[in-house]
């Protein structure tokens, strides 16, 4: 698994991720090539394996055609001329093409032999020094030469002369038989790469549909969801059939999702109403309960607090809902962002019994809701608290650069990994759920932050290492 990895990686690193082995496209490029390759291999074997037995076949019919005329060729000669003559004449007729005829009698004397020698003089006298050849004609490799080899009786009028011997060199045509196969061979690579290319490409443009859903879904959000739409015309039926599939669950996914957004509002605001009247009810108790016990006055604390805590987060839910149906109304303008951060560091200092510091070097202004904007920090002031000791400071920090306007809430506390910063402005999500059920968060606060910041037309980040701290930063468009 490590290796596949570290394969993927150099595969990314070059550009190469089409090559990626686990890819469909490579897979089909890869199947098909080999299926190309095995298909031509075997095409290319047989043809050679057919024109071998040809050729051996054409030379082998071409000594056996010899070797039936000799003896009515010598008989012929015969009768014209003495019986050696005769020999001599019938040999050096048949020695054509490379053919090496010689005639042995019965005791192993050479009787007559071809005038002209077809072969290197060494191999010639070697060959001539047999006894015994094949009846039939063969093919025989001798070092780097290719000869075809034969006897046969001769027998005129009945009697035997003795045996004729035939040798025909082939190597020449045997040569030329493996610079065609190699030149076969070599078209045939040629062809199966160009065919691996072209595949290759062919594969990529079919694939390509699949490829645009891929990157569709990864990029899609829940605001695109009724407007997406998979448009592949000219692909494949089965991709076609794949994107309405594909359509239709994006449909069901927008029409689930809006079905949730409205039933989440209309309990938040069912709710909200009877449980603020609830709690108005037990604070009245609380106030006016002065014949109440210990044990009945904490029991009413208790559901008091926890009212309001529902309450709120109620009113978080009916902002998201708000917010994602485009109900979410900003009262934008250009205010002095010090004066705004200074009332909030006082207000946040004296409800939670903390220190917290204000660093404003200069005067920054931008263009922001006022109370959206209060309602940002102060949310990320009670998070600062909540995840920090009493005895650690809260700095809230003022800047301006590169014509951003920027707030850092920066704690000392207990910090969160990378990979929870990452999640940590998703809806319910909680760093530690433990710890979160404890001090009391439900995991809105900054899902909030963030979509009032954006709906500002601002954006918020963070940078955090456990035991550390965090730092949220909070940036604006600055105005002149």
């Amino acid at each position: 698994m490590q290796r596949m990895n570290k394969f993927r990686q150099v595969i990314n690193q070059f550009g190469l991720k089409h090559c990626d082995p686990t890819s469909l496209q490579f897979r089909l490029t890869a199947e098909i090539a080999v299926l190309s390759v095995l298909s031509l291999s075997t095409v290319a074997v047989w043809m050679g394996w057919q024109m071998q037995q040809i050729l051996m076949i054409t030379h082998k019919q071409n000594i056996e055609q010899i070797a039936d005329r000799f003896p009515r060729d010598v008989e012929l000669y015969g009768e014209m001329f003495p019986l050696e003559i005769g020999l001599e004449k019938a040999v050096d007729n048949v020695s054509t093409s490379g053919v090496q005829v010689w005639v042995k009698s019965p005791e192993g004397k050479v009787l007559a032999q071809s005038a002209r020698l077809q072969m290197a003089p060494a191999m010639a006298n070697q060959l001539m020094a047999l006894t015994t050849m094949p009846l039939q004609p063969q093919v025989y490799r001798i070092g780097e030469r290719y000869i075809v080899l034969c006897e046969a009786p001769v027998i005129v009028k009945g009697m035997s002369l003795g045996r004729v011997y035939l040798v025909q060199d082939v190597t020449r045509d045997q040569l030329q038989l493996h610079l065609a196969l190699q030149q076969l061979t070599l078209v045939c690579i040629l062809v199966t790469t160009g065919g691996i290319v072209i595949i290759g490409l062919r594969v990529r443009r079919l694939l390509q549909p699949l490829q645009d859903m891929n990157r569709m879904a990864g990029a899609i959000s829940v605001e695109d969801l009724k407007e997406a739409k998979l448009q592949l015309n000219h692909a494949p039926r089965e991709v076609r059939e794949l994107a309405q599939t594909f359509n239709m669950m994006l449909s069901r996914l927008a029409d689930a999702w809006e079905q949730q957004r409205q039933f989440v509002s209309n309990v938040s605001h069912e709710l909200r109403t009877p449980l603020t009247v609830v709690s108005g009810y037990l604070q009245s108790l609380l106030r006016r309960g002065t014949n109440l016990n210990d044990y009945q006055r904490e029991a009413l604390q208790t559901a008091a607090s926890e009212a309001d805590h529902t309450i709120r987060l109620l009113q978080d839910l009916l902002d998201l809902a708000r917010a994602d149906s485009g109900y979410m109304y900003y009262r934008l303008e250009s205010i002095l962002l010090n004066d705004l951060v200074l009332e909030v560091a006082d207000m946040g200092e004296r409800f939670s019994d903390r220190s917290i510091t204000t660093v404003a070097p200069i005067e920054v202004r931008a263009t922001v809701d006022r109370d959206r904007l209060k309602q940002v920090l102060i949310n990320l002031i009670d998070n600062a608290v909540k995840y920090s000791g009493p005895d650690q400071p809260i700095l809230l920090k003022l800047g301006q650069a590169e014509g951003q306007a920027t707030i850092q809430v920066c704690d000392q506390g207990v910090g969160m990994a990378l990979p929870d910063q990452s999640r940590i402005f998703e809806r319910f999500y909680r760093v530690d759920e433990a710890r979160s059920q404890q001090i009391g968060g439900h995991g809105l606060g900054l899902a909030i932050v963030k979509t009032l910041v954006e709906g500002m037309g601002g954006s918020i980040t963070v940078r955090s290492r456990p035991s550390e701290g965090s730092t949220f930063t909070i940036a604006f468009p600055s105005d002149p």
